[in-house]
């Protein structure tokens, strides 16, 4: 079966139910230890995660910038992928690549240094021939349909809630 034959009963069902289609992900931290690390659950894994060894941490699981990373690196690659098959480009071979670079000092509370990552950079690479039109389209398509992509390039409104723990 293809990808294509395998998501076609899908798209028909949020054709006829659009409303079926929409979705809420969820993931929490907990403190693990001291200030320092934290496990995050997302519903299928959990992971250790912990301060970044350049603003006092001991650098032994990841940091929340990798996790941000891994999530682009992750989106992209099934993305690319999951295109790459649908346009019948058999034996390419795509292996993604992702960057980022900020400055610790922000972090840290250095007044006039911005919290957060200054660039982050994706690299596609690509093993096997495509044809320069269809490399364009398999680049329009990932990038467009790469949901981790479009949400860092358009950020959507986000809210920060505060609760007590009793509620």
């Amino acid at each position: 079966m293809t990808l294509r034959e395998l998501q076609a009963p899908i798209k028909d069902r949020y054709r006829e139910a659009p409303d079926t289609a929409f979705i809420t992900l969820r993931a929490s931290g907990a403190q693990a230890g001291d200030a320092m690390s934290c496990s995050v659950d997302m519903g299928r894994a959990l992971y250790a995660a912990g301060a970044h060894a350049g603003v006092g941490g001991s650098g032994a699981g990841a940091c929340s910038g990798d996790l941000l990373l891994a999530a682009l690196a992750a989106c992209a690659q099934i993305t690319a992928q999951m295109v790459a098959a649908n346009m019948g480009l058999d034996g390419v071979s795509i292996r993604v690549t992702v960057e980022g670079d900020l400055d610790l000092r922000g972090t840290l509370g250095t007044p006039d240094v911005p919290v957060g990552f200054q660039a982050i950079r994706l690299r596609f690479h690509l093993d096997g021939d495509v044809p320069a039109d269809r490399l364009d389209k398999l680049k329009e398509r990932t990038e467009k349909y790469c949901v981790v992509l479009q949400t860092l390039s358009a950020a959507p409104a986000i809210s920060a809630t505060w609760a007590d723990a009793a509620v």
